[in-house]
């Protein structure tokens, strides 16, 4: 009887600790409340004067390890880096806009270099997030509104997703000014199985995604874009989609700045680019590798990421202010 009593006693600790296990793993795949301030670094829902919204989603800044993989959102070193990553982009959109950006569970950089089952899982515990919190604006606060997405790096993926699964509601059709997604991965397999997904091939089309990753002329292989796979891009100095070298005169300005969003180094012309036959990247050109080294781990030297927004700081300031024009006239015109 001992024996059987101290058998069911371990059965029933066993199942409890499964129960525990079990419910840790439906708590983590809920989404943060978004009804909750604290949880957006920026929900500006009482400006009155702005004519077009901006849907930001913050790329990596949490470091992690195998035991913590996804931003925990009550860290408040690692919220103050979210919140200034953010306004390093922020400058560029905000002019005209409303400006919303939640704080979501990032999968750390350390996850990321884990197996690709791992990774995916932490990828996808991030994107519970974003998805809540665009859903949470469509909903709530867009109001009819024209509206662009943006990112960056990680930032970049979870927009492509979203468009993925939303980009043909009709709301998100009618409203979408354009997706910035600068250092993400889109290729012609994502396009023949998602036709909603339309890279832009000018400067002032609508409804369609911006994409390119910078690198140097000798680098083969990154990260994000590897080796064998070829990119869709679209040049930010000439808003081609050409292979046609652009000059660096048309370069209107590489802006470098800080946690606050302040500019504090701008450099007019400082590169030109084109865009590679083979791999489909974007090849910047008149500066050298060892002036702008990666600070990422596993990039190699000449991948030029962290720079995707800074070497083209004021050509994507324009083109935005281009779009929204764009995209008024159309709709103007329409009515």
């Amino acid at each position: 009887m001992r024996r059987q009593a101290k058998i069911f006693l371990i059965l029933l600790l066993f199942m409890a600790a499964f129960g525990n296990i079990c419910r840790a793993e439906i708590f983590a795949t809920q989404p943060t409340d978004y009804e909750l301030a604290e949880n957006w670094a920026y929900r500006e829902i009482y400006a009155v004067d702005k004519t077009v919204d901006v849907f930001f989603v913050c790329p990596t800044v949490f470091r992690g390890d195998e035991t913590h993989r996804n931003m925990d959102l009550s860290d408040t070193e690692t919220r103050r880096k979210f919140l200034g990553a953010t306004n390093m982009e922020k400058g560029i959109y905000d002019k005209d806009a409303k400006f919303f950006a939640p704080y979501y569970r990032m999968a750390g950089f350390a996850t990321l270099q884990l197996s690709p089952e791992v990774r995916e899982k932490s990828l996808q515990l991030a994107y519970i997030d974003v998805r809540a919190a665009f859903l949470k604006y469509l909903h709530e606060y867009n109001q009819g509104r024209p509206f662009i997405l943006a990112g960056f790096s990680q930032g970049s993926r979870h927009i492509l997703k979203l468009l993925k699964e939303f980009g043909d509601r009709k709301d998100v059709k009618k409203f979408l000014v354009a997706a910035y997604c600068p250092g993400a991965l889109l290729t012609r397999e994502d396009l023949k199985k998602f036709p909603q997904l339309l890279p832009a091939k000018r400067a002032d089309d609508t409804g369609v995604i911006i994409c390119f990753n910078t690198e140097s002329e000798d680098v083969t292989a990154t990260p994000i874009v590897p080796a064998n796979v070829k990119s869709i891009s679209i040049n930010p100095l000439t808003w081609r989609t050409n292979r046609a070298k652009a000059d660096k005169n048309l370069n209107l300005g590489a802006c470098f700045t800080n946690y606050d969003g302040e500019i504090k180094k701008e450099i007019p012309a400082l590169t030109g680019a084109y865009i590679d036959k083979k791999r489909g990247t974007l090849k910047v050109t008149d500066v050298k590798p060892e002036d702008y080294p990666p600070h990422l781990e596993n990039y190699p030297a000449g991948a030029y990421h962290i720079y995707d927004y800074q070497f083209f700081y004021r050509n994507l300031q324009e083109n935005v202010a281009r779009r929204l024009a764009a995209w008024q006239r159309h709709n103007i015109n329409k009515n």
